[in-house]
């Protein structure tokens, strides 16, 4: 093997190892060839095998630098004052001959060689270095005592000494089979192996050389080989890993991934592998993909895992990572395999079923795991190297236009005569063309029907899986092979492959291997004549039982002639006379251009790092704004500020946005890669025309950038500008996924997440920080949503108004595609300040308060002055469309002039005065508008408080989406005739209540649960699809001492939100008791809460600590969550400063529900507001509480949006 090429391994029916190397075209039968092997599995630098006999063998390959191993070991002598230093030592002393801790007995001739293929390379010796300078002869070093600092120099208080041998041991066992020796003890022998695997040298910070082996023994049992590394390639001792069941296949990835397979047909993963623990921690169990058909064999990646099903199908797994290793769902792909195998760069080789033949999955890209098609190898073996005349002649002439006419897949790899990739279907000539050829140019019919006729199916090929879109011509042909081949030239030419990596609900013909391989535009090898002899005859075909790719490295800079027979060009075959048809003609003339294309492309390659003479891929706006100085003293200052976008030689685009600043008559700037951006959001404040954009990390520390422009129009200008710019970066466009997290601030933006995969993973979720929130047009207080794209909202005015999945509106106009389902939108909002007095004995209540008062006007929390000539509205994209008013519609009521008392402030109020209160407030509203755009248009006629839209998974086959409402009265309804093409539905069915609700949700399976204003909560029986409303109300008991303000119900879970932020989660709901049996308490310090249709648990915290200041109204997701811990463990934190609202009730994106024995249990801090916690009655909180560190205030340069 070179050191440019690598090594595909495979084993014949017969057991014979054979390698096939990247540079190579033919199989070379591996030495010690006299052995025989089940399977093998190989790396780079090696490879395992197990032989017929069920031991373990290991070939190495060759190097220019031995394999080596010092053994060492400590010779210890104590001072005597009678005889000096001598081997008589203290009975507390260490051995005379020791390790380096001096707790192991090691003598000289207690080591031996841990197996026959090690030698020794001399004698033992002694080290006569210490510390990288020589000693005395000898080799001694001195201390006062063991064990303490050894020097090289003896002192007067030296009373002890030591020296270290050393010998080495050569490993000597290369390019051969190894066979790894048993263990001594007869009691620890493990079973006589099965199966194994060989990956886990990529793990994370894991010791360059290190190997993970793992193997299946007969009785079902999972091994691991022990301290494999480069110096010891046999590793030490097998170890017992438990498992859920008796196992009968393994496979290891390079990184952290390893599935098996159950006798019972699961698949199990192995969780929680990582450099200081290589054997993993815990298994979590995968479903087979089809009830009936178990898995029989499964193969692993980097990202991939392909199966294999006992009917021989193959299957994609899709969604695996190592944040989520069990990935989300099962694809099934066209082919049927006996094994599949997963090799470096995830690139995937199976052997058939039908013919035994090894093939390539072409098409695997980082994009694209899946890949396009499979493709058969035809490389012969060293000793099938004669061709006959005949044979050789036909081919040949098959090849020679194959290697002139070489069309460029789409595959990562360049391979001779890959023709078939994008060959049209007629381009693949009809039997009549090969018996011409070989009667010399004659070609009639007769002819060609006589040859078909007489064909022995004997010596054709044996089928194959067919291609993912096999053309209409070939399968005529294999069907009817008398049919005229007029037909065919006649037929318009399509594309034979297309970028399918499903299968297709029709399913071609089996193709022959050969068919497969050899897809010359002039002869289709599937249906050979008489005349010309099958490469491969029936005794010289070869038949495989395993293939491994570990080793062998494709990238696509490969360049492969594993798919094409070579030989030479024939004098006959250099006179043939073709008939070509105007269809192919061109069909060939578009191969041409498109090779070229491709050429001229290859060619181009080696001059890219030359500077281009004109750069037109990069464009700047710059401009003037100002920013918020993040360090004292605090204030804004005036900033140049650039945006850069370059555009990458692939067409994506990024940018970095300058931020140039002057400090102490220095010059410097700060720059953000938007690739790095996670949101853009305006800010609320009077004075400023601002907004703040964050970061991962500064989402943590909740002190984002924030910049102002001078006019309100060049802030919205920059808006757009860079969350378009960050879009692109994303490779982000249109309008969200059904799947989609949607969010609402307090100030009503709409913000829209995609979310990843393993965001709903057990272990290793992927960060709330991380999560990319990009805005949509409109203005809501309240949005819901489902898996389905149906999309709700309502208004600060309570209108409802539903999703038409457009993309845009607001400041994006103009520049945001699907302006088509943009609409105008408007929304009024109150604005509210409490005037506030004290009762004094002399002149009763009046504004003249304690110096330990609030504000006479102030806001509800006391904090902050407002006075109704200093109020403005939120922004000036606000008007004020009312003058001031008092506001009687108050919690808790008011009396006759709008009034509230209480004891002192702060405290609860109530509308009646008593003599115990000596405060009162009351308070004004104001009403303003805003008129903006975005993909929304309005349902009435009826005002909505509170929606809820069921929440389903993909597979749901309903027709009708369930959505339930509160009105702005109080009042439960239900919308009818819902459905994905009709979104806003037909009519409004009212639900009859016996009190004004003010919160409702539906879950999974139609169970819906409400809460009434007075803190009370309901839930509603027998409602289904054919029974929308249901039948009654039933009361439920709420937490003790606590009114509830809303609930969410997912796929099962129930989560609610008390009116002093406290989370609850409902236990002991059953299908046949779905009312549950009691309260948990989860958290406090909670707004809202959103639970999705896999039970996941969003909220919006309240209030979170960042590193500058806190934060109120933060997005918060829930961790830990599964069937056995539905209440989870932790707290997510991610964006916050400012949140209102939260709904992940449309993400139902399949993710494994893993048992994991390393989750971590956050450790939160005790939250403020401790008189509210006092009446909660409950016993201990858990350690998972949602809380944040006690805070004097809010800093004033907390962002709230």
């Amino acid at each position: 093997m070179t050191s440019s090429s690598s090594l595909l391994w495979a084993v014949d029916i017969f057991g014979r190892v054979y390698t096939l190397s990247t540079a190579g075209q033919h199989w070379e039968i591996c030495k010690n060839g006299q052995l025989e092997f089940k399977r093998v599995s190989a790396v780079k630098e090696c490879c395992w095998g197990i032989a017929c006999d069920h031991q373990v063998h290991v070939y190495v390959h060759s190097s220019d630098v031995p394999i080596r191993y010092q053994e060492e070991t400590y010779e210890n002598q104590r001072w005597n004052p009678v005889i000096g230093f001598c081997e008589k030592l203290l009975p507390s002393d260490r051995w005379q001959w020791s390790d380096v801790s001096g707790l192991k007995h090691q003598k000289l001739e207690s080591f031996a060689l841990p197996s026959p293929h090690w030698e020794w390379e001399s004698d033992w010796y002694v080290d006569e270095n210490f510390g990288g300078e020589p000693t005395e002869k000898g080799g001694w070093t001195y201390a006062i005592d063991f064990p303490a600092t050894y020097t090289k120099d003896k002192k007067w208080n030296s009373c002890v000494r030591r020296r270290r041998w050393i010998r080495y041991r050569r490993y000597k066992a290369r390019d051969t089979w190894a066979k790894i020796p048993s263990q001594e003890d007869p009691k620890e022998l493990p079973d006589p192996f099965n199966d194994l695997s060989v990956g886990g040298w990529e793990i994370t910070d894991e010791p360059a050389g290190r190997l993970s082996v793992w193997a299946v023994s007969l009785q079902g049992k999972v091994w691991y080989r022990e301290n494999v590394c480069h110096h010891n390639p046999e590793g030490s001792s097998w170890s017992l890993i438990a498992t859920p069941g008796e196992v009968v296949q393994i496979s290891c990835g390079p990184y952290d991934l390893l599935w098996a397979t159950l006798w019972e047909g699961q698949a199990i993963v192995r969780e929680g592998i990582d450099r200081n623990n290589p054997r993993g921690l815990s298994w979590s169990v995968v479903q087979t993909p089809v009830p009936e058909n178990a898995i029989s064999h499964v193969s692993v990646g980097v990202n991939v895992v392909w199966a294999v099903t006992k009917d021989n199908k193959v299957w994609f797994r899709r969604g695996v990572n190592s944040h989520n290793p069990c990935g989300t769902s099962w694809i099934e792909m066209v082919g049927e395999m006996t094994t599949v195998n997963v090799g470096l760069n995830d690139q995937v080789w199976g052997i058939s079923c039908e013919d035994r033949a090894v093939y390539f999955r072409q098409g695997v890209t980082p994009s694209e795991l899946s890949g396009k098609a499979w493709k058969a190898i035809v490389c012969g073996r060293d000793t099938d190297r004669s061709q006959t005349g005949s044979s050789t002649s036909l081919l040949s002439a098959g090849c020679f236009f194959t290697d002139n006419i070489k069309e460029q897949s789409g595959s990562v790899f360049q391979s001779d005569g890959d023709l078939l990739s994008d060959t049209e279907g007629p381009l693949a000539f009809a039997d009549p063309c090969l018996p011409s050829i070989a009667d010399g140019g004659d070609g009639n019919n007769e002819a060609d029907q006589a040859v078909d006729s007489g064909a022995d199916p004997a010596t054709d090929p044996a089928p194959a899986p067919p291609e993912e879109a096999g053309s209409a011509s070939e399968q005529k042909l294999t069907a009817d092979p008398e049919e005229p081949s007029s037909d065919q030239d006649s037929r318009p030419a399509e594309l034979q492959w297309t970028n399918i990596d499903l299968k297709e609900a029709g399913r071609s013909p089996a193709l022959s291997a050969s068919a497969l391989a050899e897809t010359s535009s002039l002869s289709s090898l599937g249906t050979l004549p008489l005349g010309v002899e099958d490469r491969y005859g029936a005794d010289e075909h070869p038949l495989w039982g395993w293939v491994s790719g570990g080793g062998c490295l494709v990238d696509s800079h490969t360049s492969l002639k594993w798919f094409t027979i070579q030989s030479a060009l024939s004098s006959s075959g250099q006179s043939l006379c073709l008939s070509i048809t105007p269809a192919q003609t061109a069909a060939w003339r578009k191969q041409i251009f498109q090779q070229l294309a491709e050429r001229t492309r290859r060619e181009l390659e080696n001059f890219r790092h030359y500077e281009q003479a004109v750069e037109q891929s990069v464009w700047v706006k710059t401009g003037t704004l100002q920013w918020w100085r993040t360090w004292k003293p605090y204030k804004w200052i005036d900033v140049r500020v650039a945006l850069e976008q370059f555009t990458g030689n692939d067409g994506t685009r990024d940018s970095i946005l300058f931020i140039y600043y002057v400090q102490v008559e220095e010059k410097k700037y700060l720059h953000v890669f938007l690739n790095e951006v996670t949101i853009l959001v305006e800010i609320l404040n009077e004075a400023k025309h601002s907004f703040a954009l964050y970061t991962p990390e500064r989402t943590k520390q909740r002190w984002p950038i924030r910049l102002a422009a001078a006019t309100e129009q060049e802030m919205h200008d920059w808006l757009a500008l860079l969350s378009m710019s960050c879009c692109e970066s994303r490779r982000i466009q249109g309008p969200p996924s059904p799947q989609a997290i949607w969010s609402v601030t307090c100030k009503g933006d709409i913000f829209v997440s995609e979310p990843t995969p393993d965001l709903e993973a057990v272990t290793r979720p992927t960060p709330c920080d991380q999560m990319f929130w990009r805005q949509i047009g409109g203005h809501l207080r309240v949005i819901e949503s489902n898996s389905r794209g149906i999309v709700w909202g309502v208004g600060y005015d309570h209108t409802a108004w539903v999703y038409t999945g457009g993309y845009g509106g607001g400041f994006f106009s103009g520049l945001a595609n699907g302006a088509d389902n943009i609409h105008a939108q408007s929304d009024v909002k109150s604005i509210y300040i409490y005037e506030n007095q004290r009762w004094n004995p002399v002149t009763g209540y009046s504004s003249r308060g304690l110096p330990t008062d609030r504000y006479m006007w102030s806001d509800a929390s006391g904090l902050q002055e407002c006075t109704k000539a200093n109020t403005k509205p939120p922004s000036p994209q606000w008007s004020w469309v009312s003058d001031w008013a008092i506001d009687f519609s108050v919690s808790g009521g008011t009396d006759r002039e709008g009034w509230q008392y209480a004891a002192d402030f702060p405290v609860s109020y109530h509308g009646h005065k008593t003599l115990k209160d000596f405060v009162r407030r009351r308070r004004w509203a104001r009403k303003c508008k805003i008129v903006t755009s975005g993909p929304w248009l309005e349902v009435s006629p009826i005002a909505l408080w509170d929606i809820s839209v069921i929440p389903e998974l993909p597979a749901a086959q309903e027709e009708c989406v369930a959505l339930w409402a509160i009105s702005d009265k109080g009042d439960v309804l239900c919308r009818l005739n819902i459905t994905s093409q009709n979104p806003a539905g037909s009519s409004w069915l009212h639900v009859g209540t016996d009190q004004p609700f003010i919160s409702v949700s539906i879950g999974g399976f139609h169970q819906v649960w409400a809460v009434a204003r007075d803190g009370s909560v309901f839930y509603r029986g027998s409602v289904s699809p054919k029974k929308p409303e249901g039948d009654c109300w039933y009361h439920i008991r709420a937490p003790p001492k606590q009114k509830l303000k809303q609930v969410s119900v997912g796929r099962t879970a129930v989560f609610t939100v008390d009116k002093n932020g406290n989370l609850w989660y409902r236990q002991g709901i059953t299908p046949n008791y779905p009312q549950g049996s009691s309260w948990e308490h989860i958290s406090n310090n909670v707004r809202k809460v959103s639970v999705g249709p896999l039970d996941q648990v969003w909220v919006i915290a309240d209030k979170v600590q960042g590193s500058h200041s806190l934060s109120r109204g933060t997005v918060c997701h829930r961790t830990g969550i599964q069937p056995m811990e539905p209440k989870g463990l932790s707290w997510d934190y991610g964006i916050g400063g400012g949140w209102e609202h939260v709904s992940v009730r449309g993400n139902a994106t399949e993710f494994s529900k893993k048992t994991s024995q390393e989750t971590t249990v956050e450790q939160l801090a005790e939250p403020a507001n401790s008189e509210a916690r006092e009446s909660e009655g409950t016993g201990d909180l858990p350690q998972s509480t949602l809380l944040v560190d006690e805070d004097p205030g809010l800093d004033r340069n907390a962002v709230q949006c």
